[in-house]
């Protein structure tokens, strides 16, 4: 998943951080029961009811369809998550879903074009019982619409600010498994302390996500630590620099630092963004970012851009597993670059 997409969504969402609650916290769901009963679910947008057992599941936004893919549901349909249609065999999905797939034998989805904003007519010919959501940036006008496809399950709270553990117990709660769901969170967390016993040197140590681009390095954004980026290196163990926890009080998704302010990411042990190996020398380079200890100590993680690796530490119920040794490694070394 490409950067830039992320931050102009969540440039347009902004305004709406200031009018809900600091805290995404758990959906507001309430279930009368699985197995053929109604589900009522409340979220951001209204009150969804779900009749009987989806059998046919459509999803749209950022890793929905993961949710369903680990609790043995194949959708039928999903909203491209590559930006770019890229993904392996063209279908714009990743490596995880894609395998997940395989494993459930299931057929190759519909992939919504996201291109122009929400793909109505794929998503009204997958013929959805209904659509997940839990993770999404829907306005209230496109919750509208796709309700009138199928019952359409959105974000408890803030568009693009749901925590990963939010989004699988929101999505799940709408497939008549949320005991499953807490059961997958449950799972995903005891990986996650598995994959970061021995990670001794992220102990203490701050961190925070960012956007950098290589060949302009006039400005570089921060992304708060509400993001789901940014928070995962807090379930990883890190702790967050100032500025990204300033940036998250002010209602903010990401902040917009000049170069001239590189002394603001001071307390940065860890820096962590999108780029590949040319991030580190261009940073160095600099006569101002140069300056930073974590980039004088070489304490920065690329993690790609536009391929599998980037999109994953976006964390989904199947991304979390697919990277997490690999993301813990490399977090692991630049944190003892820091001390």
């Amino acid at each position: 998943m490409s950067a830039r997409p992320f931050l102009a969504v969540s440039a347009l969402a902004g305004s709406a951080l200031l009018l809900a609650s600091c805290a995404t916290g758990d959906a507001s769901a309430e279930s009368q029961g699985g197995g053929g009963e109604s589900i009522v679910i409340e979220h951001a947008l209204g009150t969804t009811t779900i009749e009987g057992t989806p059998e046919r599941v459509a999803s749209v936004g950022w890793g929905n369809q993961d949710v369903a893919l680990a609790l043995g549901v194949a959708p039928v349909g999903a909203d491209d998550q590559t930006w770019s249609m890229t993904g392996d065999d063209g279908l714009g999905l990743y490596d995880w879903s894609l395998d997940a797939y395989d494993e459930l034998g299931a057929e190759e989805p519909i992939v919504f074009d996201t291109t122009d904003g929400v793909d109505f007519e794929a998503i009204a010919d997958a013929a959805p019982d209904v659509i997940l959501a839990g993770y999404s940036g829907l306005t209230q006008e496109e919750y509208d619409t796709l309700s009138e496809i199928a019952p359409t399950v959105a974000y408890p709270d803030v568009p693009w600010y749901t925590p990963w553990r939010d989004a699988i117990r929101v999505d799940a709660e709408a497939l008549g498994k949320a005991d499953e769901g807490e059961q997958l969170v449950a799972d995903l967390d005891q990986q996650i302390v598995d994959a970061t016993a021995d990670a001794a040197a992220i102990e203490g140590k701050t961190a925070a996500f960012f956007y950098m681009n290589p060949a302009d390095l006039s400005t570089v954004s921060i992304y708060a630590t509400k993001d789901s980026r940014t928070a995962f290196l807090g379930d990883l163990g890190f702790e967050f620099p100032s500025l990204a926890t300033e940036t998250t009080e002010s209602g903010e998704f990401y902040a917009d630092i000049a170069a001239e302010n590189a002394d603001k990411l001071e307390d940065v042990d860890v820096i962590v963004a999108y780029g590949g190996d040319e991030l580190l020398p261009a940073l160095q380079a600099d006569p101002l970012w140069s300056t930073l200890p974590a980039v004088q100590n070489g304490a920065v993680v690329g993690v790609g851009s536009g391929d599998a690796f980037s999109g994953s530490v976006t964390p989904t119920a199947l991304s979390i597993p697919w990277m997490l040794d690999d993301y813990v490694a490399l977090l692991d070394d630049a944190a003892s670059q820091a001390e």
